[in-house]
């Protein structure tokens, strides 16, 4: 069942941006499989990842790598002492630690990028290299004014400069994307903007409910 890495008799990119259908949809990957969710921030990523399952529909046998999680538990213990920048290091190292360790284990993974470091999705290459088993990359599509729309309504802005950063590297893996051109190890790019993103939940099959050929399977329920 499992594609080799950039095999070309699969399909690569599958464009949902302004989907006409108003139903739920689900987006469903065999149980093992690696998704980067990645987009600016503020764009609905973890939020789409919080309403992810596993085979039995709950949150068992899937992993979480999410940064602003690893952040929000730095928060609790040292936000009240000292600004952000002091410990930035410690929540990163801490979030590369946690998708190092979830890379080891045979369970899906689900694993949250900011799309400006390249360098984790080498790293994801690398892994898929190792495997013989592509990543997937699911990219969001938004204005950046929904974006740090998105940053105000949860309480956590990045600077301007971040921002702009993340925007530039946003941007060029998108024209990449577009281009049918993808990232080395990636097998599969679904794109989507903000409104699907809403109605849509994200599953982790079983080998026996799994899709056997291109992933994801797209399931309008």
């Amino acid at each position: 069942m499992n594609q080799t890495v950039a095999d070309p008799a699969f399909p690569r990119v599958r464009d949902l941006r302004h989907d006409p259908d108003e139903g739920p949809l689900s987006l469903i990957w065999p149980v093992g499989h690696r998704v980067v969710v990645s987009g600016l921030p503020g764009c609905g990523k973890s939020t789409l990842m919080g309403r992810a399952t596993g085979p039995d529909g709950t949150g068992r046998g899937l992993v979480t790598v999410d940064s602003q999680e690893v952040r929000e538990r730095w928060d609790a213990r040292l936000g009240h002492r000292l600004p952000y920048a002091a410990y930035r290091p410690l929540v990163r190292v801490a979030h590369y630690l946690r998708l190092w360790l979830a890379l080891r284990r045979p369970a899906a993974v689900l694993v949250h990028d900011c799309g400006r470091l390249s360098w984790v999705r080498g790293w994801l290459a690398w892994h898929a290299r190792r495997q013989r088993q592509p990543y997937h990359l699911l990219l969001f599509d938004v204005p950046p004014e929904r974006a740090l729309a998105g940053q105000r309504r949860r309480g956590r802005s990045v600077s301007r400069y971040a921002f702009r950063r993340h925007r530039r590297a946003l941007a060029r893996l998108l024209a990449r994307v577009e281009a049918g051109r993808l990232p080395p190890g990636c097998g599969s790019v679904v794109l989507i903007d903000g409104r699907v993103a809403a109605r849509t939940q994200l599953r982790f099959a079983a080998d026996t409910d799994a899709p056997s050929g291109a992933f994801p399977l797209v399931d309008r329920v």
